[in-house]
């Protein structure tokens, strides 16, 4: 059986490796579905990862497309796991405090019972800020997991953590989450 997992997209520069993540899980013949956000547009088009998925991406809580189902409830149930790479503060801080304003973070509100593995990648302030700090330990206290972020050269020229971390890091936290390590 095929396993499949949610990617969800955010609005930072790493934005582009979500990219290679997409490509290297369908390579492993696991199937993703990719959620983006309005800031990760402004980064990566959906296109992209409908190319290299061949599956819908989703941008819009609202699409005028009608279904038989309710869409964020049909995905958060019909996938094994829920990553979001790269994951901003912004994000990390909505699902702390159970606000579900868009696809990516309402998909995550009707996920129970399965993984959710966030990627953090912002600027070294913004990371280690005592409020995004307090928003993970929240977050991993109800069992959300985290693969921590890099330190490295950021965008915007400072030296520290907040990086993604590496693809193959990534990668391979997917495919434990999911059994297929």
């Amino acid at each position: 059986m095929i396993k499949e997992i949610i990617l969800g997209v955010t609005g930072s520069i790493a934005a582009y490796k979500a990219a290679d993540i997409a490509s290297r899980l369908t390579k492993f013949n696991i199937g993703v579905h990719t959620i983006m956000t309005s800031a990760a547009m402004e980064f990566i088009t959906p296109l992209t990862f409908q190319t290299l998925t061949k599956n819908k991406v989703y941008t819009d809580m609202f699409e005028k497309i009608h279904y038989s189902d309710v869409r964020h409830i049909s995905l958060a149930q019909k996938v094994d796991c829920c990553v979001i790479a790269p994951a901003t503060a912004n994000i990390i801080g909505k699902i702390s405090s159970g606000i579900a304003d868009d696809m990516l973070s309402t998909v995550v509100m009707a996920i129970k019972n399965k993984p959710i593995i966030i990627c953090p990648a912002m600027n070294t302030a913004m990371y280690e800020n005592p409020i995004t700090q307090g928003n993970i330990k929240k977050l991993q206290e109800y069992g959300y997991q985290f693969i921590e972020p890099k330190e490295s050269l950021l965008a915007c020229g400072d030296l520290g953590k907040g990086a993604l971390a590496e693809i193959d890091t990534i990668i391979i936290g997917i495919k434990k989450a999911v059994g297929e390590v």
